[in-house]
This record gives C-alpha cells, structure tokens and sequence, in this order.
C-alpha cells in the first residue's frame, strides 16, 4: 500500500479554514476535515487532541495570516490619508459577496467567545490603529486616535453592506472611508 505524504500543520489548517469559512464552524470536525486533507480522522485527533484546540489552532493560524497581510499592506501604503484608504481597501478585498461576508461573522463570533483568539483580535486592533495614525502623521492637527476612529469607520462601512449588498464591498468601502478622511480633513482646517 502507498504511504500518503503527510501534510504540514499549516496544510491542515488551510484545510480547516476552508471548512469554517464554506461551512461554518460547527461543521469543522475531525471527520470532515479529513475528507478534506486526506488524512484519518485518528491522525488528525494525534495531532491536535479534541475540536476546541483544532478549531482554536485554525483560528489562532487565520490571525496569523491577517497579521501578515496588515503588514504588507500597511508597510506599501503611502503615509497618507490616502495610503490609509488603500491599507483598510486592501484588507476589504477578500470578503466576497453577502454570504461569504455573513459566514465570516460567524467566525468573529468564534474569535470572541475564546479568549486566546480574542487576545489576537485586541493587539491587531492596537497594530492597525497605529499603522492608521502613521498614514495621518503628516496631516496637521488630525485628532489624536485617528487610527481607531477610521477603522471603526471602516468595520461599520462592511456593517452597513451587509444589510444592502448591493456593488462590490471593497468600492463601498473606499466610498466611505473616502467621506470619512473629507470630514476629517475639514474639521481639520
């Protein structure tokens, strides 16, 4: 009998993700993540010990990649407001239609009811915020906080889609970020 290459941790969490994301959470399980990697159920039970750690490991493994991309994002985008548009447009990018972007609530539901992953959620609000501030560094007088302000704006503005989906989400986004920095600008003068 052929031995099955054996997948990475990361490999396996990929696969995990998917499952959450197209599924939900609930349907994250040692069997149907199995049938997904190719990998027994009791291997995947060796490795991660019961569903709350692998559902934890998964999610914790999904920070990781938005840690990442908020970096990349933030480190190419202009230290301006403008270049603060770009980083939160960037991060809007994947979220797909209405029931990609409902199903991923379902995930934030995950992320603060633990609080490893809540944890995550509070230092990627402190290193979007400051990346934020950096992009008004140069504005005179921008109101202290800015970074938290705009990414309030920001989440709120993904909110306010979901209830009339109507347009790509990342053009909605940038609408109202993009009356959101006018404001501030104004206010600013």
């Amino acid at each position: 009998m052929p031995r099955r290459k054996l997948l990475s941790d990361e490999q396996v969490l990929e696969a995990a993700l998917k499952i959450i994301h197209e599924r939900g959470p609930e349907a994250l399980t040692f069997d149907s993540l199995g049938r997904a990697c190719g990998l027994s159920p009791a291997t995947l039970v060796q490795r991660f010990g019961n569903k709350a750690v692998l559902k934890q490991k998964a999610l914790l493994h999904a920070w990781d990649g938005l840690d990442e991309k908020t970096e990349r994002l933030a480190a190419s985008a202009p230290k301006t407001p403008d270049g603060a548009i770009a980083l939160l447009v960037g991060l809007s990018q994947d979220y797909g239609g209405i029931e990609t972007y409902a199903e991923g609530l379902l995930v934030l539901r995950e992320d603060l009811r633990d609080p490893a992953l809540r944890a995550r959620g509070a230092a990627w609000k402190a290193a979007l915020s400051a990346a934020l501030d950096d992009c008004f560094a140069g504005l005179p007088d921008a109101p202290s906080g800015i970074g938290l302000l705009m990414a309030s704006q920001w989440q709120g503005s993904l909110l306010w889609w979901g209830f009339d989906p109507k347009g790509d989400v990342a053009a909605f986004v940038e609408e109202g970020l993009r009356g959101f920095v006018r404001a501030i600008v104004t206010a600013s003068r």
